[in-house]
C-alpha cells in the first residue's frame, strides 16, 4: 500500500463505527466510510469538535448537519503549492480526494523530468487534483468531465493555484465521445489519467458501466498515446474491483503497443498518532519509465 504522508493540512484524527473525524486545514468534518468496521473510538473527546458531520438516512442517501454556525461554507486547503476549493457536497464529498496526492507527486516528477513539452489528458477529471498537478509541473492540459459543474470548480483551482496563465482547455463532454473524436482528429498525448466512476452519466444523459465499458475506454485511449508516451494511470474507488484487473486490462491494451512498466497497489491514508491506515482506493499504472517509491 502506498501511504499518503506529505499533505500538512489535511489529515485523520480518529476511526471508529464507519466514521472518520478529519481536519481539512481548520474545518473538523466527520464523514461516513465503509472500510472503517470497529467500534472503538482512539480519541472520543474529539469528536465533540466535529464543524459539520454528514449523516446516512435509511432510505438511501443522507445530509450534512453544520454544529458550529461559523463554519465557512468554503474554504481553502494547500498541498505543497497548491491551492484546492472545498464546500459541503451531497453524498459526503467535499471536492477533493486528499490521497490523491501519491499520485499527482508522480505526475508532477515525470513531467519535470521529460525534457520536453508534455501533454496531457485528464478524463471524468472532476473538481481537477490531476489537472492542476500537471499543470504546476509545466505540461499542457486537457481536462475532461461531463459535468459542467466540477468544470468550474477545475477552473476555480487552477485559478486559486495561480495557473490560469498556463495551457489547459476545460472540456464539459461524455468522455467516451470526446476520446472518439480526438482520434478522428488524429490528436495525440504524452500522459492520459482516468479516474472512471462506477456509474455515471454524460453530458447528454449517455450511461457509463465501469464493468462494461473501461475495457473498451481504455484500448481506445490507446490510439491517443503519442510516439513516445510517459505514463497511463488508472485511479478507482469501484468496490470489489481488484487492482490487479486494472493492471490486467493496462497488459491488454497499452502495453501491446508500447512497451513499459506496469505496477498497481492500493493508497491510504494514516491516522494521526496511530498505527491505523485507512485504504481509500486502488489504482493501475503503465509507465515508460520505472518510477522508483
Amino acid at each position: 500500500m502506498k501511504i499518503i504522508n506529505d499533505f500538512k493540512e489535511y489529515e485523520i484524527l480518529d476511526m471508529a463505527s464507519g466514521l472518520k473525524l478529519e481536519r481539512w486545514n481548520e474545518v473538523i468534518l466527520s464523514r461516513p466510510d465503509p472500510q472503517i468496521i470497529w467500534t472503538e473510538k482512539s480519541r472520543e473527546s474529539l469528536w465533540d469538535s466535529a464543524d459539520a458531520k454528514y449523516r446516512r438516512s435509511s432510505s438511501g442517501g443522507g445530509e450534512w448537519h453544520i454544529y458550529n454556525k461559523s463554519m465557512p461554507t468554503s474554504w481553502t486547503i494547500k498541498w505543497q503549492d497548491l491551492t484546492f476549493n472545498l464546500k459541503l457536497m451531497g453524498f459526503k464529498h467535499t471536492g477533493l480526494f486528499p490521497e490523491q496526492a501519491y499520485n499527482w507527486n508522480i505526475i508532477r516528477e515525470k513531467i519535470k523530468n521529460a525534457g520536453r513539452e508534455v501533454k496531457v489528458l485528464n478524463l471524468f477529471a472532476y473538481t481537477g487534483g490531476a489537472s492542476v498537478a500537471a499543470l504546476s509541473a509545466g505540461a499542457s492540459v486537457v481536462h475532461v468531465d461531463s459535468s459542467r459543474g466540477m468544470v468550474d470548480w477545475a477552473k476555480e483551482n487552477v485559478h486559486s493555484s495561480n495557473l490560469e496563465s498556463r495551457p489547459i482547455r476545460f472540456i464539459v463532454d461524455d468522455v467516451v465521445k470526446f476520446v472518439e473524436r480526438e482520434i478522428r482528429r488524429g490528436n495525440k498525448y504524452d500522459m492520459i489519467i482516468m479516474d472512471p466512476p462506477s456509474f455515471g452519466r454524460g453530458a447528454n444523459k449517455e450511461i457509463w458501466n465501469i464493468e462494461t465499458d473501461l475495457f473498451n475506454l481504455v484500448k481506445l485511449c490507446t490510439e491517443l498515446l503519442s510516439d513516445d508516451p510517459l505514463m497511463f494511470l488508472i485511479n478507482s474507488y469501484t468496490t470489489g474491483l481488484s487492482m490487479n484487473v486494472l493492471a490486467d486490462i493496462l497488459k491488454m491494451t497499452v502495453n501491446k503497443e508500447y512497451k513499459g512498466y506496469i505496477c498497481s497497489d492500493e493508497v491510504g491514508i494514516p491516522m494521526k498518532n496511530s498505527d491505523l491506515i485507512l485504504p481509500c482506493g486502488i489504482f493501475a499504472r503503465w509507465e515508460k519509465d520505472k518510477y522508483e517509491d
